[in-house]
């Protein structure tokens, strides 16, 4: 089973953005080496507690910093943008790039309405023309419009041989039906919703249209701390159940850090939320968490899983990475 890793660039207690960029790039660096499939940037819009609103910008300097895994990113969230302007990003990455640039590409919002309405330009994004946003996508990166489309005519720069792989995400049934549609690969976001995706997957399958892709590839992607010990893993998941309950009262702060996480106390309902949450999350020691995801990689059908990480300092979550890839090999 191949093993990859989505990155939101968290921005921990006590630290600024310019942290959480620099222990994304260490931390890109570090899954190279230890053999890690790809490597995904998350694209987030004024939230204190993630740092990267700009993926690809970012993935042009993660290819600088990595020799062999293939990085992208998880998503860009294209009804935001013209098709046309994201397929120049990427075609230029690919450029410096070749053979190893993801485009995953995504419909949500990536913040509240307000900030969405600001990304936007003062409108909102119109995610009902996503389909054919997708469509024209991947046209302008192939080449392949329409004779009779109004930009058949207009140059895609650069003008590469090669082109970067597209990822549909999503959390519903709805991408998936869509990537089958259009044959491409599909992402199921576990960590956002960890109920049916299964059943989304293996739709995805069954409906799978050839397409860019001759045959359907899916992967699952799931939140995960890993430890030494189940105990430990659970002591580092504090800063996170702390986390969900803040995004669930609307406030907007950074990750706490483990101290933070410690010193609060719940409520009773409080402790039934997080709990709840937990479903998101693999958590535990290496062999605890190797068996879980092989297990989850058998109920989504899928061969390669995505993990992500956050815990209450960069040290742990650099760890985390670690000893899951040694136990799996």
């Amino acid at each position: 089973m191949r093993l990859s890793i989505l990155d939101q660039s968290p921005i921990i207690s006590g630290h600024d953005a310019r942290r959480a960029i620099e222990e994304t790039l260490a931390l890109a660096r570090r899954a190279d080496e230890l053999g890690y499939e790809r490597y995904w940037l998350a694209e987030h819009h004024a939230i204190a507690a993630l740092g990267d609103p700009c993926p690809e910008l970012l993935a042009a300097r993660l290819g600088a910093e990595t020799k062999r895994i293939r990085i992208g990113t998880g998503g860009v969230l294209l009804p935001y943008y013209s098709a046309f302007r994201v397929a120049e990003a990427f075609r230029m990455l690919e450029a410096r790039y070749p053979g190893r640039v993801d485009l995953g590409i995504g419909r949500a919002p990536g913040g509240d309405a307000r900030t969405a309405h600001a990304v936007a330009g003062g409108g909102f994004p119109d995610a009902s023309q996503f389909p054919q946003q997708v469509h024209e996508l991947a046209c302008h990166l192939d080449g392949t419009l329409a004779a009779d489309h109004p930009f058949k005519a207009v140059r895609v720069q650069p003008e590469v041989k090669t082109a970067p792989e597209i990822w549909l995400l999503g959390s519903s049934d709805y991408s998936g039906a869509l990537a089958a549609q259009l044959g491409l690969p599909f992402s199921f976001a576990h960590f956002i919703n960890p109920r049916g995706g299964d059943d989304v997957t293996r739709a995805y399958r069954e409906r799978f249209q050839p397409g860019r892709e001759k045959a359907p590839r899916a992967m699952v992607c799931t939140f995960l701390i890993c430890a030494e010990t189940d105990d430990e893993a659970e002591r580092l998941a504090a800063p996170i159940d702390l986390r969900r309950l803040h995004m669930a009262l609307n406030i907007d702060s950074p990750i706490p850090t483990d101290a933070e996480a410690a010193r609060h106390r719940y409520g009773r309902e409080e402790r039934q939320y997080v709990m709840g949450q937990r479903a998101r999350a693999i958590i535990g020691s290496p062999d605890t968490c190797r068996k879980a995801l092989e297990q989850m990689a058998q109920r989504y059908g899928v061969d390669e899983v995505m993990v992500l990480t956050i815990t209450g300092a960069y040290e742990t979550r650099r760890r985390s990475y670690e000893l899951l890839m040694a136990a799996f090999q």
